[in-house]
């Protein structure tokens, strides 16, 4: 049983970053303007983004089992709350739900003839990517004084790729436009 916890925490050592290089490739795939950034997110974001939901889904079966024996008394309980740990669960499992959404939305063949085209799509993977990071921060370290500050960089540091991928995007249609 502590070697599910072991297993439960090493998956999501490995998926949090791989996640977090998914989302990152992601904003960069369509962004032209960013040259070889671009190039190289086209050549692994789908790769990284599969990596990612693989680890992901058995860091979500490993979470499972983990619970249980904690909610079963079979394990000892974390330094917080049983009831803290299970909100701390189901938005781990909520996060999940969304990332499942997004690739089912992505398998679905007809996916571009329905209103919800890629962008829609990516809005669930992005919402699972939030869920994820709430998830880890709340339960998922114990070293909340180290995790916190590495977070709030990490996301300021995707705001600021997509909010440049923004402007360059309204910096190129705009040229298009006026040199029309």
């Amino acid at each position: 049983m502590e070697l599910v916890w072991y297993l439960d925490r090493a998956t999501a050592l490995v998926a949090y970053p791989t996640l977090y290089l998914a989302v990152l490739t992601g904003i960069l795939y369509n962004a032209d303007g960013f040259g070889v950034l671009h190039r190289s997110a086209r050549r692994v974001h789908i790769e990284v983004s599969v990596l990612g939901m693989l680890v992901t889904l058995a860091h979500a079966g490993l979470g499972v089992a983990d619970t249980y024996f904690v909610a079963t008394g079979q394990v000892p309980q974390p330094a917080y709350s049983v009831g803290y740990m299970l909100a701390g669960v189901a938005v781990g499992a909520g996060g999940s739900l969304l990332l499942v959404v997004a690739v089912l939305g992505f398998l679905d063949p007809r996916q571009f003839d329905r209103p919800w085209g890629p962008a829609a799509v990516h809005a669930f993977a992005y919402g699972g990517f939030a869920f994820a990071t709430v998830h880890a921060v709340a339960v998922g370290t114990d070293l909340a004084s180290l995790a916190f500050p590495l977070v709030t960089a990490g996301l300021s540091f995707l705001v600021y790729v997509l909010l440049l991928r923004l402007v360059t995007d309204i910096n190129a249609t705009g040229l298009s436009t006026s040199a029309q």
